[in-house]
């Protein structure tokens, strides 16, 4: 009897070792969660405009932001959204530069967190000039050319559109949800054809590849250095509700305190002249600055009205 409760209590005492251990690990686990400090950076862009000039362009961020992180920096570019949402959700990119929908989906998807969100000129129409003010917001706009028979959205049914990737707020998800709201369903009624680049986009209205172009307002200003006359050959004929501006988002797992070296970086990069000019080149990007979550929440309505029109 005596050696069958030594026995109990043996179990017992290991049963306990397990649950402790099984617990501690637990706890572990749990507080890894946010620990993950990189020893060297990686970020991916997507293209906003020919892939090989925003290579290019955004190459001396590494060196930029290498000498205030005290670590090497990668920046790589990206085909489309759910490309750099995949990486960054396989822990194979550490940043990522998303548009709002795009940044959304990550969010959602437990790929992604928001770090901080660019600012940039607003925009005077007619004629797209900038303004000297900082904004936090854009209009998606959509683009016709000059003496087209277009004079309105009312006008688009029937005709070629070009646009973005589904996740582009600018090049699909707002054009797209208000012309739902108005009642022009325009990927049943419409025929989308679908490019890389805002740029491209406005050259296919110019050389009557298609009829209509969904973009940022205002895109033909990063056409007018090769086209000077652009602002006159291709037109405006709707601008949708402000978007919020594009985000720098993180992988969720990335320490808070590396999140704050991070954000500090890139403020300080976008406030510096030489960084001020690429930021610039890359995305019209003038600055970044803190933003939450919840000034996101126009997106996630707009998604959803983009959704029903795939039923």
């Amino acid at each position: 009897m005596k050696r069958f409760r030594r026995i109990l209590v043996a179990v017992v005492a290991l049963l306990v070792a397990v649950v402790a251990t099984a617990c501690s690990s637990k706890s572990s686990s749990s507080s890894n969660k946010e620990n993950y400090t990189p020893k060297s950076l990686t970020i991916q862009f997507v293209p906003s405009q020919a892939a090989t000039k925003l290579q290019a362009r955004a190459k001396p961020l590494e060196k930029m932001l290498s000498k205030r992180l005290g670590i090497p920096v990668h920046v790589s570019m990206s085909t489309d959204y759910n490309t750099v949402v995949e990486a960054m959700k396989s822990k194979k990119v550490d940043v990522g530069f998303l548009p709002p929908d795009g940044y959304v989906l990550a969010h959602k998807q437990g790929a992604a967190d928001l770090l901080l969100q660019a600012e940039r000129y607003g925009v005077k129409q007619p004629g797209g000039k900038a303004t000297n003010q900082l904004v936090k917001s854009y209009r998606a706009e959509i683009l016709v050319k000059k003496g087209s028979k277009i004079k309105n959205w009312k006008d688009l049914k029937g005709k070629s559109i070009s646009v973005q990737n589904p996740t582009s707020s600018a090049g699909y998800v707002f054009p797209v949800a208000e012309l739902k709201q108005k009642g022009l369903d325009v990927t049943k009624s419409c025929k989308l054809v679908t490019v890389t680049g805002h740029d491209q986009a406005v050259l296919n209205v110019l050389n009557g590849d298609t009829d209509a172009a969904f973009v940022f307002e205002d895109a033909r200003n990063i056409v007018k250095k090769d086209n000077p006359k652009i602002m006159s050959q291709v037109v405006p004929i709707y601008f949708t509700k402000p978007i919020p501006n594009d985000t720098i988002s993180v992988i969720p797992s990335m320490s808070k305190s590396f999140r704050k070296k991070l954000a500090k970086a890139f403020i300080a990069v976008g406030k510096s002249k030489e960084g001020k000019k690429v930021i610039e080149s890359v995305y019209s990007h003038e600055g970044y600055a803190y933003a939450k979550d919840s000034d996101f929440n126009v997106i996630r309505k707009y998604d959803k009205i983009v959704e029903s029109t795939k039923k």
